[in-house]
């Protein structure tokens, strides 16, 4: 039986992609090029792989099965056929594309980009904002690494944890809550602001006050860390936020934090980036030096992670 094994790239593409259009484009070649690919491998495993519902393709059970196979073995392929070259930092020109949160981006990002620099003085960032909506997508080529607490759901995307941080309650130096015990009935009695990208005036806080049998009153939504801290410094508002990675702004600012006084999990810091890097030697170096830019900004090992749950009447935290 003779084979193409061209048609393993074509069959990673499109269950990668799946879309006939956005696996032409990956592979640089046409769609319809890519259509009659399909059609062989159709022929070639007896299963249609990717049939349409609607707008969308949709993989059958057997592609399924065969992706994670599939895409191992064209991995290896390139591994065994590429020669594998320690890359020069010194002549490395290249632009890497960053989706981090930004707080982690305030945090981490210039100490980041300071030390690829010093190392590769031809390599730039983009840093893009965690939009509404993944108008920027890992899987399609276009995000060399993402930072934040979530856990990517596409078997695609590579993740780890390099730190945990802890909410903690912001608020200007002249707020009451500042002064004395703070009990959770003080906490729930004052005004809120959230950070939401989305506009959301509701948050995991508001959930664990429900399991409590507490509610509170949020005024505003914000789209990031740095805005609603700054309706925190002229108002007497308060926002919960990651005590590590808002360190910086929350010292720029002059503000106070204080231990939430009702028991929040840590919030993990993951990176995340697509398994077609996983052999690149350009990507790998950032991958470890933003690892290193990270942990630095969550502090001590362990500082997040260990600090313990806020109980009512417990003292400022600094």
């Amino acid at each position: 039986m003779q084979l193409d094994l061209n048609l393993l790239t074509a069959l990673d593409a499109l269950l990668e992609e799946g879309s006939v259009t956005d696996a032409a484009a990956r592979l640089h070649v046409s769609a319809p090029a890519m259509s009659r690919t399909l059609g062989r491998i159709r022929r070639a495993t007896g299963d249609q792989i990717l049939v349409r519902t609607g707008r969308t393709m949709t993989p059958t059970p057997r592609a399924l099965a065969l992706r994670a196979t599939v895409h191992d073995l064209v991995q290896q392929a390139q591994s065994v056929l590429s020669p594998h070259t320690e890359v020069d930092l010194a002549t490395l020109e290249r632009t890497f594309v960053l989706k981090w949160h930004d707080a982690l981006a305030a945090a981490a990002g210039p100490a980041l980009l300071h030390s690829l620099r010093t190392e590769a003085p031809g390599v730039r960032l983009r840093f893009l904002a965690e939009p509404g909506t993944d108008t920027h997508d890992p899987r399609r080529g276009d995000v060399d690494l993402e930072a934040g607490s979530g856990e990517p759901s596409s078997p695609e995307i590579r993740h780890e944890v390099v730190g945990h941080d802890r909410l903690v309650l912001a608020l200007r130096p002249a707020h009451p809550l500042c002064r004395g015990p703070l009990t959770l009935e003080d906490y729930v009695a004052t005004e809120h602001v959230t950070v939401s990208r989305r506009g959301r005036l509701r948050d995991p806080v508001d959930d664990a006050l429900e399991a409590q049998g507490a509610s509170r009153r949020v005024v505003a939504a914000t789209p990031t860390n740095a805005t609603a801290l700054q309706f925190v410094r002229h108002h007497d508002l308060v926002a919960a936020v990651p005590r590590l990675v808002s360190r910086p702004l929350l010292d720029d600012l002059g503000l106070r934090t204080r231990p939430l006084p009702l028991t929040m999990p840590p919030i993990p810091i993951r990176l995340a980036w697509h398994r077609r890097y996983d052999n690149d030697p350009a990507h790998a170096w950032l991958r470890e030096r933003a690892r290193t830019a990270l942990r630095h900004a969550c502090g001590p090992a362990g500082d997040a992670a260990g600090w313990p749950a806020a109980e009512p009447g417990n003292t400022p935290d600094r």
